[in-house]
């Protein structure tokens, strides 16, 4: 998933792709311990969302961007 598709998610929305992300991750570091797994390149992927998803709460935390709603309740800048 793409960084801007994450952003056009809500807050709840994105925390719950978070919890999803981090179980798949767990199970897929167990099952390769246990054996192979048929695509490796799948726990970097995972791992790579998760960063994503961290960088946009943050940006959320810090007030550097704002949530979907909040912006479409904003009045939209004019232009002269």
């Amino acid at each position: 998933m793409k960084a801007y598709e994450l952003r056009e998610m809500t807050l709840p929305e994105i925390q719950h792709r978070q919890r999803e992300l981090e179980e798949e991750y767990f199970n897929l570091r167990m099952q390769s311990g246990i054996s192979r797994i048929s695509n490796p390149n799948k726990l970097t992927e995972i791992k790579r969302e998760i960063a994503r998803i961290n960088t946009i709460l943050r940006e959320y935390e810090l007030g550097i961007r704002k949530s979907p709603s909040d912006e479409q309740n904003s009045p939209a800048l004019e232009q002269n």
